[in-house]
């Protein structure tokens, strides 16, 4: 078996993907936009593409078929999922419809499908990132509200308001953020426009799994114990099972299904995001990608009357391969990561106390990513996390605290960047 992955990152996802596929016997090939040349698609176990030219890409990918025929395609991160399912489509393999991949990417479409389908969806609006906000294209806008990228993730460029001033100053933030040289490289066409919705109160989950055939198969529900109320909105902890009540979880999957069955989405990983508050459940976005990056560590999981526990990359390449993963589920250990939060501006130095917090009682392994000397900074222009921690133990309350603990242990040398260009 021969199975395309198709990612604009490098690191440990690839190489979990890599190390997966070996124990299984795929041929494992990478989709990448990095120096590669279009006209020579096969080289060095992986293939060229540029997913800004989707058309050119999948000219490519299929000649390269022709070449060494493609049994599976799996997108890593936003950018590829909607040339994932081109591929797949027209190699006929397991995948996504291409227009649902586009709505899932895409912010403004993805509620207009939401509301459609009779899902909770908070009032929104599209508007252009214009030097000055058209007072008329305010109407009917009340406060607080939350100003969003329509092609980002992770959280970044979101930005609350709670008045006229406040959401006039977020709209200047999201447009300097978008004219930046490293978002506009993207090419997204999604550059010039930002939406803008109401504050939507509440607890906000992630939901892990793999849809087959419109059905969502749930691998875990993480709660995410901080407050995320803004002004900026920075995910630290994900943790695993939730504490919520089966009635409550239950509403969290039957929700997240009815939102890719509204898009659309059919075969493939699922990460979706949602809160829950008194108004009830209202789901954030369904991306069409597994949970991104170090993050995946925290899942491991077994098959149905097997002991052995695998990685998630291991389940996913047997689901793109055509396998039946319905009996595999998550070990029953409480489990926990800390996406460790950027605390100023500046040119990262080192962090001290790495040891002392890898010692702490259930922690398996503090990993700091960030480089030294690379320019850092908090939400909402942060593009990642000064690393991970992750931990894993009988309850969901300890693993919390160890996470904690361990953070709280570490100390971080920055300093300050007083001018920098745009990047």
């Amino acid at each position: 078996m021969r199975i395309l992955l198709l990612s604009t990152t490098t690191g440990y996802q690839l190489r979990s993907f890599g190390d997966s596929a070996e124990r299984l016997g795929i041929d494992l090939v990478f989709g990448t936009d990095r120096c590669r040349n279009l006209d020579d698609p096969w080289r060095d176990g992986a293939v060229a593409v540029r997913f800004h030219d989707a058309d050119a890409s999948l000219t490519a990918l299929v000649a390269a078929h022709q070449q060494r025929p493609i049994d599976g395609v799996i997108a890593v991160g936003d950018r590829p999922v909607v040339l994932a399912a081109r591929v797949a489509q027209a190699l006929g393999l397991r995948g996504n419809p291409p227009d649902a991949a586009w709505a899932s990417a895409n912010k403004t479409l993805a509620r207009e499908r939401f509301g459609a389908a009779g899902l909770l969806t908070p009032w929104f609006r599209e508007l252009p990132l214009t030097s000055e906000i058209d007072p008329a294209l305010l109407d009917g806008v009340s406060f607080p509200c939350v100003v969003k990228p329509i092609g980002l993730s992770g959280s970044r460029g979101v930005v609350r308001a709670d008045s006229p001033e406040e959401l006039s100053r977020a709209f200047g933030r999201v447009r300097a953020l978008l004219a930046r040289r490293d978002v506009r490289v993207i090419r997204s066409g999604l550059e010039d426009r930002a939406l803008v919705e109401g504050y939507i109160d509440g607890r906000e989950f992630a939901v892990e799994g793999v849809l087959t055939a419109g059905s969502l198969r749930v691998f875990a529900t993480f709660d995410k114990p901080d407050p995320l109320d803004g002004p900026f909105f920075e995910e630290t902890i994900y943790v695993t099972p939730s504490a919520e009540t089966r009635a409550v979880q239950d509403s969290i999957v039957s929700h997240i299904q009815r939102g890719a069955s509204a898009l659309g989405l059919t075969d493939g990983p699922v990460h979706a995001e949602c809160r829950v508050g008194p108004r009830g459940v209202f789901v954030l976005e369904v991306a069409a990608r597994p949970i991104g990056g170090l993050c995946s560590k925290v899942l491991r999981l077994a098959r149905g009357g097997e002991s052995g526990l695998v990685a998630l990359e291991e389940v996913l390449l047997r689901h793109a391969c055509g396998e039946d993963v319905s009996s595999y589920a998550r070990e029953p250990r409480a489990a926990g990561v800390m996406m460790i939060p950027i605390p100023k501006r500046g040119f990262f130095k080192r962090v001290e106390g790495i040891a002392d917090a890898a010692a702490v009682p259930l922690v398996e392994e503090v990993r700091i990513t960030a480089k030294p000397d690379q320019l850092i900074e908090p939400l909402p222009e942060a593009a990642g996390y000064l690393g991970f921690i992750f931990a894993r133990g009988d309850s969901r309350d300890d693993v919390i605290g160890a996470l904690r603990s361990a953070h709280a242990r570490l100390a971080f040398v920055i300093d300050p960047a007083l001018t920098v260009a745009a990047m």
